[in-house]
């Protein structure tokens, strides 16, 4: 029998970050992984250089369904605390946009300072290693703090005190994304929300989209949020909006305006795009008509791409003429819609293209303090946590911060639920 006062399962972000802590704290730690190489996540994220955290950072800019969950944990490793440690081991990086901080290099600088907080809180690492049955062993009537966790695994079996689930949520299956961490937390007794794939292109219904599926390439700014225009009062103060750049594709739309938006869109409901967002349409267009005799597409190729204006316009045989030749209200329709273009997805591009996934363990079942479920000694941190961040490094933050406050707390034998 192999015994460690703690065993964490999962080798990404948030399960190496623990790791290294933890045993920098003086506790034999264990770090498996199914998979033979460490946090794929980090090597492939930031286009390869790693958007490792947001200067911004905050609470408001995570879901949930209790979005205040996050608070203590991020409130105690903040990026600050992040920026500090790459700086101990000599990691240059850079802002790109909005407070996204990027290595300047590579993100293996930011695996290999994992690797070696780990190496240096004398971390062992089972990797590739399969964990085949989870089963609780129960305290002695003598002990009550002795109960135990007993891990089968195709290393041999493992017995420890302190479990920690760090095994992501379902994105990007291909580096080995799996239900694993969802499994074991209905083993153990704890509620799921409902995990959907978040931060993914949204799609279209074929016929729908093909006069659009020519603007395939074209990115241009514009305000995106979900709802329609109708809606209550009570569901206008829950819509997203977020001012970022959109991409058309083939199947849809994509950028980090629809990728944001797709972490708050459900199934059914319409997104609202601001093609031009800051500009004025109906008065340009009122304007150009006065003293101008271009074709309404030309004109309006003043004002948003030109390839989307001929688009546009292709679309609507009214709007195919001289702008002076159009009547006042065709031209106050086009820039209604210009401004307020509601459309419906059909779905997303799903896991397979999802940065992360939204829902997870339940925060009612956990401590926001330790990560401790309310199944003692057992914790959850990282992605597979019902918190899911903005795009531009908060998730990488949430993992962080959910590891550092998880590692704190090991070893402190806690076994009542706080809030």
């Amino acid at each position: 029998m192999n015994n460690y006062d703690v065993v964490i399962i999962g080798a990404g972000a948030a399960g190496l970050f623990c790791a290294g802590v933890a045993g920098q704290r003086g506790l034999k730690v264990l770090l498996l992984d199914h998979s033979e190489k460490v946090a794929e996540k980090i090597r492939i994220s930031g286009g390869g250089r790693c958007n490792f955290t947001n200067r911004d950072a905050a609470p408001a800019n995570f879901l949930g369904d209790n979005p205040h969950f996050c608070r203590s944990a991020l409130s105690r490793y903040t990026p600050r605390d992040f920026i500090e440690l790459l700086q101990k081991h000599g990691v240059l990086f850079h802002e790109k946009h909005k407070g996204q901080l990027f290595c300047d290099r590579s993100a293996e600088d930011v695996i290999n300072v994992l690797l070696a907080e780990c190496a240096a809180g004398g971390v062992i690492r089972w990797q590739p290693c399969q964990v085949k049955n989870i089963v609780k062993i129960d305290a002695s009537p003598e002990d009550s703090r002795a109960q135990s966790y007993r891990i089968e695994s195709d290393r041999g079996l493992i017995e420890t005190p302190q479990l920690v689930i760090a095994t992501g949520g379902l994105s990007i299956p291909k580096i080995g994304a799996t239900d694993f961490g969802y499994r074991i937390a209905r083993q153990f007794g704890l509620r799921l929300v409902e995990p959907r794939a978040a931060l993914v292109p949204l799609t279209f219904d074929g016929d729908d989209w093909a006069p659009f599926a020519q603007l395939a390439g074209l990115a241009l700014p514009v305000r995106v949020e979900t709802g329609a225009a109708n809606a209550s009062p009570k569901q206008r103060k829950k819509a997203a909006t977020f001012h970022e750049d959109l991409l058309f594709t083939h199947r849809g739309l994509s950028g980090p305006a629809i990728l944001q938006i797709s972490s708050f869109w459900r199934e059914g409901q319409p997104i609202r795009v601001d093609l031009a967002p800051g500009t004025d349409l109906p008065q340009q267009l009122l304007r150009a008509k006065s003293g101008s005799k271009k074709l309404i597409a030309n004109e309006l190729a003043s004002l948003v791409p030109s390839r989307l204006a001929d688009a546009w316009v292709q679309a609507d045989p009214v709007l195919q003429k001289p702008i002076c030749d159009a009547t006042d209200k065709a031209l106050l329709t086009l820039a209604e819609r210009l401004a307020d273009w509601q459309l419906v997805p059909n779905g997303s591009e799903g896991y397979k293209k999802a940065e992360v996934t939204v829902g997870g363990v339940d925060t009612r079942d956990l401590s926001s303090q330790t990560m401790e479920s309310k199944q003692p000694g057992l914790y959850f941190i990282g992605e597979v946590v019902d918190v899911t961040g903005w795009l531009g490094g908060y998730n990488f933050q949430w993992a962080w911060a959910s590891a550092f406050a998880c590692a704190q707390a090991l070893n402190a034998n806690l076994t009542v639920l706080e809030g």
